[in-house]
């Protein structure tokens, strides 16, 4: 893991303060940026987040999805962790937190927007972080590569009608149109540019070419990441700076989501058999989130000024510190599977 990975919740947080005090000193100038949009996607949003996707997607290999049939145990696991199981839970607890616990302390609006964001976030599976948490818990690398492979291949059919499902049961009104040109700004078109990018990179299959290009993207990737958090938090500076206790709020369903959906699958795991290096991986994939299209969804369908699209983001601040723990409980019990 390089330095930017181990100290993600650092950056971020420093990209949240960072973003809070521009928000506060220079508020004509976020307004302006805020204007800049076509079609509800605001356009420097837009670059931002290609800046962070586009990486990530010519890391996929689908040509990977030919070793579907080996080791079906994980793969299964994860399918029902990320479509059946996560997007749903992910929904309740925001209900149950924002729509009960906490109803006295956030209006209703808000509140619909925060379990917005929450269910965006549940619906989105990883897809480049999981990699990392892979490699940290000597997971057979070949095998996560066909798990996200395939995750990608389901997303660009499931995400769409499952957000726009989950949105509408919360009685959040979901305008189709922008949902899905969602879907083809930060799934479709990015993959398809992953997938050409890597194919003529690759031509010659010894990936030195491929290795030197994501290398040289990685800086823009987290300029992407660090400029989008601190646009977020510079358009939302007045409400936080007003009402702190909101990224608290946010953070204590989304810490119980993820630790109960891990702890879930590695018992799943554990009970069907599997090796270390295949459970770990697929636990991690069920887990984690690709939070950058979250984020984009949620400022494409509510605004930048929105809860949902608070919510996505604090939804980069818990997961990494989350993640790496779950790590080092994942490499603990590595004798379970024995």
């Amino acid at each position: 893991m390089g330095l930017f990975e181990r100290f993600l919740s650092v950056w971020v947080a420093l990209a949240i303060v960072t973003g809070l005090l521009a928000g506060s000193l220079f508020p004509d100038l976020f307004a302006t940026v805020a204007g800049l949009e076509y079609a509800h996607v605001n356009l420097v949003i837009a670059v931002l987040i290609w800046l962070m996707i586009y990486p990530m997607m010519v890391q996929v290999d689908f040509t990977s999805v030919k070793d579907v049939g080996k080791k079906p145990k994980g793969l299964v696991l994860t399918l029902i962790i990320n479509w059946l199981l996560k997007p749903f839970s992910m929904a309740f607890l925001g209900w149950l937190f924002f729509k009960g616990i906490f109803a006295e302390w956030v209006d209703p609006q808000t509140a619909g927007e925060y379990i917005a964001g929450m269910i965006l976030l549940g619906v989105a599976p990883c897809t480049a972080m999981v990699f990392v948490w892979s490699q940290l818990t000597k997971g057979d690398a070949n095998y996560t590569l066909m798990q996200v492979s395939v995750n990608d291949i389901i997303m660009i059919f499931a995400f769409a009608p499952l957000a726009a499902f989950l949105l509408g049961v919360t009685d959040i009104t979901v305008p189709w149109n922008t949902l899905l040109l969602s879907v083809v700004l930060y799934v479709v078109i990015p993959l398809v540019a992953g997938v050409i990018t890597r194919k003529v990179l690759d031509s010659k299959d010894n990936h030195q070419r491929l290795t030197q290009f994501l290398a040289t993207m990685k800086p823009w990737s987290i300029v992407g990441l660090l400029a989008t958090v601190v646009l977020l938090f510079g358009f939302q500076s007045e409400t936080i700076i007003a009402d702190p206790q909101a990224i608290v709020l946010i953070a204590i369903p989304l810490l119980i989501q993820t630790y109960g959906i891990f702890f879930l699958a590695y018992w799943l795991a554990k009970r069907m058999g599997m090796p270390h290096n295949v459970a770990a991986p697929a636990c991690m994939i069920g887990t984690s989130n690709f939070f950058e299209l979250a984020v984009a969804v949620a400022i494409s369908l509510f605004g930048l000024h929105s809860g949902a699209a608070l919510a996505t983001v604090v939804g980069v601040l818990v997961e990494v510190p989350v993640m790496l723990s779950l790590v080092g409980f994942a490499n603990r019990t590595r004798h379970w599977f024995d």
